[in-house]
């Protein structure tokens, strides 16, 4: 049976309580809800991308409708990094909830952006790395971990009923081309209090191993740019700052003077700048400008990897960009992998590209070549971190079925007493003897209908 509206709205003071609404089960449109001594914390509210009827993408996230008894006690809002399956949402959403927003400032000046135009402006409460809040019943301190997007923080959220340490998205990285490296120190028992529940992204726990470091992209774009003669055009999402840096570097080294090629790429890389990211090895030029550059010192990033209609790559895939066509002699890298769902409009775009003349590389096709790496922890980092924090609960989310179990069994070896494996809608006690209530609520989703600008149930 469900547990009554009352119960949620209402968690009692020795209560340490979580209801992921959205990335539990899942990969993206993450929405977490702690709860403890009356009031609920958010942790993130983002968005996923489906494909419509006609092709194109249909954005969606977490209905927040079935925890309205949990939201009607909101305490506030806490964004853990600039990704749009962990923001996406507060531009559709916030007039729900409109509590003030925790968060770092390069996330904040995403966030703003995003509600531009919009006639309720976010309420922004601005925290630097280390920094701590707080927050009603909850005190929150942001810890910096390695992603591929400045700022991201885990949070290590501190109650009378227990802590946690909930790491957002991650991996460890000795070498990341932006932002510090990670540090393993501020995860040991030493320097943490007592973790009663590790909250930990677990999107690559069936990969063996450890994920590569940025600094290794750096250099196999490096050597792949020096090879070419003709124009390098790169293909990577806006939101991956590291990479816009690591290209950037490859740039200098080569001597390309970079152009951007795309509405996000340019606005994401003017809130890094304001930030005070991209402001060493970022040779940018206009657009406009790369038809007075010898084709050997051109650069261009390009939106629309994921084979997107309308973005940039797309459009010179069928020779409909405004600005410049491609050339026999130019170079395509698509410097990210393929997002399950996208492969028919990826494959449609790469035969479009080649079409028109240009040599296209791939990084799903050439793992050996360091084009690509992912911002998510290996069964290696996996095992750090357990074995660095050893938590008294492990609750693995932000990755399907398999991968949840997958995190919950390398749990079980370093020792962790409990694993807990659920899904959105379910409730996870983490107080006195954990547990599981399934099914607490209905957890589902909304749709965004951009031509009459509502949201529709899923």
């Amino acid at each position: 049976m469900p547990i009554q509206a009352p119960d949620l709205a209402s968690p009692p003071g020795d209560a340490l309580w979580f209801l992921p609404l959205g990335g539990c089960g899942e990969i993206g449109m993450n929405l977490n809800l702690f709860g403890h001594d009356g009031v609920w914390l958010m942790v993130d509210c983002g968005i996923t991308f489906e494909k419509a009827a006609n092709g194109q993408n249909r954005v969606e996230m977490p209905d927040p409708g079935p925890a309205s008894a949990a939201l009607s006690r909101l305490e506030a809002i806490v964004a853990t990094h600039a990704h749009e399956d962990h923001i996406g949402a507060l531009p559709y959403l916030y007039s729900r909830f409109p509590k003030t927003i925790y968060t770092t400032p390069f996330t904040g000046g995403v966030i703003q952006e995003k509600f531009k135009g919009k006639a309720l402006r976010p309420n922004i409460n601005w925290v630097n790395s280390y920094g701590s809040r707080q927050i009603g019943p909850f005190r929150v301190t942001w810890l910096p971990i390695t992603h591929s997007t400045p700022e991201t923080h885990a949070l290590l959220i501190e109650t009378p009923a227990g802590n946690i340490l909930h790491t957002a998205d991650w991996k460890i990285d000795s070498t990341p081309v932006v932002g510090p490296a990670f540090q393993s120190q501020q995860f040991s028992s030493k320097t943490l209090p007592p973790i009663t529940a590790l909250v930990i992204d677990s999107t690559n726990a069936l990969k063996p191993g450890h994920s590569k470091s940025e600094q290794l992209i750096s250099e196999g774009l490096r050597r792949l740019i020096e090879q070419t003669q003709g124009r390098v055009i790169i293909g990577c999402f806006a939101s991956n700052i590291a990479r816009l840096q690591s290209i950037g570097s490859a740039a200098v080294k080569t001597d390309r003077h970079l152009a951007l090629a795309g509405r996000s790429m340019t606005r994401m890389t003017r809130i890094a700048k304001q930030a005070g990211y991209l402001k060493h090895e970022f040779p940018e030029i206009p657009l406009s400008d790369l038809g007075y550059l010898p084709n050997a010192n051109a650069l261009v990033i390009a939106t629309g990897s994921q084979g997107e209609q309308g973005a940039a790559l797309s459009r010179l895939a069928v020779d409909e960009h405004p600005d410049f066509a491609l050339s026999r002699d130019d170079l395509v890298i698509l410097s990210t992998k393929t997002i399950p769902g996208n492969e028919a409009a990826v494959t449609r775009m790469i035969k479009g590209l080649r079409a028109q003349g240009a040599q296209v590389i791939a990084a799903d096709d050439h793992d050996e070549l360091n084009l690509h790496a992912s911002g998510h922890p290996c069964q290696e980092e996996l095992d750090h971190i357990y074995n660095t924090v050893h938590p008294y609960i492990s609750v693995p989310v932000h990755g399907e079925p398999e991968h949840l179990s997958a995190s919950a069994a390398r749990a079980r070896q370093h020792q962790i007493p409990h694993q807990l494996v659920g899904k959105n809608g379910d409730l996870f006690v983490l107080s006195g003897h954990p547990s599981i209530k399934r099914g607490c609520l209905k957890a589902g989703r909304l749709k965004y209908d951009p031509n009459n600008k509502t949201l529709i149930q899923v």
